[in-house]
């Protein structure tokens, strides 16, 4: 292809570019086949103004290759990999948008030895973990919670009090202990609580007491809900009656710089251990 010097590119009219952007800077020459073929490849290097300038430039080249006779295949394919990838970004940023801030309780659950159910069940897991996930969505909602992320067997669930929070984590293990599973597994999922301050950003949350209450989960065991000792505080004054908190002492968390006091929530058809 060869380049157009500053005269010839001078004497090109707008509609010879894909792209023209508000300043009337011209980009993305598609004057002729080969010049065509180079706005195909650079297409996503360009910064484009907004959204509809993007759109305009891309129905502009895509003539110009229909003109040309090109059949720009990847081109199209990479254009809905992109979009679709824009999309789901816009789609977090609004949910994490809704999400509540400030001093929140933090509520991480997983299930214990997933590998050993991956291994008993096969195929037949994924079903098991579809019923799981159900189960969590439904408790964390009920209480008044939001769903922040769940992958594999773990959620990531957040609410404005810590009352709440509890009563999620209660709600979960009681589901857990009466449902039915299939193939008579054995599902045990683990719980832990925190309370504290973090930064909300457009794709969610970051900080310290994110890692906490993640570290806190991980040291539980199936069936069990651990809490630090701020979410302990927070819900003393709201305890529901029948439910009591045992102090596992001071543990060293991976990863935290200070040792964290746990407790143990103990309720009526819980697990004792």
């Amino acid at each position: 292809m060869a380049n157009l010097s500053a005269r010839t590119r001078a004497e090109l009219p707008d509609t010879a570019f894909a792209y023209v952007d508000s300043h009337g800077r011209r980009r993305l020459p598609i004057n002729d086949e080969a010049h065509v073929r180079n706005a195909l490849s650079r297409f996503n290097q360009v910064a484009f103004e907004s959204e509809t300038a993007r759109d305009t430039a891309r129905t502009r080249l895509l003539k110009a290759a229909k003109k040309y006779g090109i059949v720009p295949v990847g081109f199209i394919t990479g254009q809905v990999v992109t979009v679709r990838a824009r999309a789901e970004i816009a789609a977090r940023e609004s949910d994490a948008s809704s999400l509540p801030r400030g001093v929140v309780t933090f509520l991480f659950s997983d299930i214990e030895d997933s590998t050993g159910l991956t291994r008993q069940l096969g195929n037949r897991y994924a079903r098991l973990l579809s019923e799981t996930r159900s189960l969590l969505r439904t408790a964390v909602r009920s209480s008044g919670g939001y769903v922040v992320d769940i992958r594999a067997d773990e959620l990531f669930a957040v609410f404005k009090g810590a009352p709440a929070a509890l009563s999620a984590a209660i709600a979960i293990q009681r589901a857990a202990l009466s449902h039915v599973w299939r193939d008579s597994a054995q599902v045990r999922i683990r719980i832990g609580l925190h309370t504290g301050r973090s930064t909300l950003t457009d794709t969610g949350y970051v900080g310290l007491a994110v890692s906490t209450a993640a570290r806190v989960c991980a040291s539980a065991h199936g069936g069990q809900v651990v809490m630090s000792d701020s979410t302990r505080f927070a819900v003393d004054a709201s305890r529901p009656q029948g439910v009591t908190f045992r102090d596992l002492g001071l543990q060293q968390l991976r990863g935290l710089p200070e040792p964290e006091r746990l407790f143990q929530v103990e309720a009526a058809e819980l697990p004792a251990g």
